[in-house]
């Protein structure tokens, strides 16, 4: 951000006649906070403190947390999860994007079936769910193929066409997409209408339009909380017993800390998975938004000092006083 203050001296002295040979450079003084960096000293004796204590107590039990902590049916449920979380990301992203579009329709009938399709699964828990999915084989039997009210061409037990497994993915992507639907429709009306009409006066068609015009631009407003709700989905799998499915990560560490009698390590193990999990996704959804955020200025404050100093007008014979970024100030 730039101001200036035309007509006055930058150190609030009469200008001199010529205005710039005789302006005096501005030394500009950085506030103390002695009081912030007091509070950020007490905050960090906190947190050693704190390391120390848990370093030393024995219910943490550190011994069995580097027991367990690769223990292979960990591992094995860890992959479990993370497979979970990718399955039912991709259903419910596809979902989401046909649940957009069909908010966005003109038909009223497509427009209200998507409608209450998402003040189902946005106005119950994920949990009743899932409860729900786990019992699908008691409502529904058979799976049966043919015309409706007919003798059925093919039919299959539910029990043994989807398994616990697959169910959990139906039930967290089902869910999921509601909250996508909302997500998308939302990057899709923040681009503005015009940039549409510009494409159709190009002769673009509406595929054309929305891969090279609308969806670059709608992405930047997607993607953030995308990355969001990836991450609550790796934790939302800890909910999957209500199927049941007890092959994913909390519901394994739980069954073994119930064979030793010791939770407290294998709570801290299931832990220490899930944050090495939603780390890597940060890191994959900084890059994701740094690529999708290209030609666009960076909104971030400027972290440098601030220089100052006077700047002359050209055949105003007064000095400038000119407050510039630091990463301008090389090139004024």
């Amino acid at each position: 951000m730039t101001s200036t203050e035309p007509n006055r001296s930058a150190a609030g002295d009469s200008p001199p006649p010529n205005g710039v040979s005789g302006a005096p450079a501005i030394k500009a003084i950085r506030l103390k906070h002695p009081w912030r960096n007091i509070f950020a000293v007490v905050l960090l004796l906190i947190f050693v403190l704190f390391i120390i204590d848990a370093s030393q107590r024995e219910a943490y039990d550190w011994a069995s947390v580097g027991k367990y902590l690769f223990d292979s049916r960990v591992s094995a449920a860890a992959l479990v999860t993370l497979q979970l979380t990718v399955l039912s990301m991709i259903f419910a992203i596809l979902l989401g994007v046909t649940l957009a579009i069909m908010r966005l329709s003109p038909n009223p009938v497509v427009k209200g079936v998507a409608w209450f399709y998402l003040w189902i699964f946005r106005g119950t828990p994920v949990y009743v769910q899932l409860v729900f999915w786990g019992l699908i084989a008691i409502i529904y039997k058979t799976i049966d193929i043919g015309i409706p009210f007919t003798e059925p061409w093919l039919s299959f037990s539910t029990n043994d066409l989807v398994g616990a497994f697959w169910l959990a993915v139906i039930g967290l992507s089902l869910n999921e997409a509601a909250y996508m639907a909302e997500i998308v429709r939302a990057g899709l009306l923040s681009v503005d209408k015009g940039q549409e009409e510009a494409a159709t006066a190009l002769g673009m068609g509406w595929f054309q339009t929305m891969r090279r015009v609308i969806l670059p631009q709608a992405m930047r407003v997607i993607i953030p909380p995308t990355g969001n709700e990836v991450i609550s989905m790796l934790k939302t799998t800890s909910l999957v017993t209500a199927v049941p499915l007890s092959t994913e990560l909390y519901s394994r560490t739980r069954d073994i800390s119930a064979e030793t009698f010791n939770p407290i390590p294998l709570l801290i193990v299931a832990s220490i998975w899930y944050l090495f999990f939603t780390s890597v996704l940060m890191v994959g959804q900084y890059f994701l938004e740094r690529h999708f955020a290209r030609g666009v200025g960076d909104r971030r404050p400027d972290r440098g000092t601030t220089t100052t100093g006077t700047l002359p007008i050209v055949g105003g014979n007064q000095p400038t006083v000119v407050i510039a970024p630091s990463h301008e100030s090389g090139g004024h």
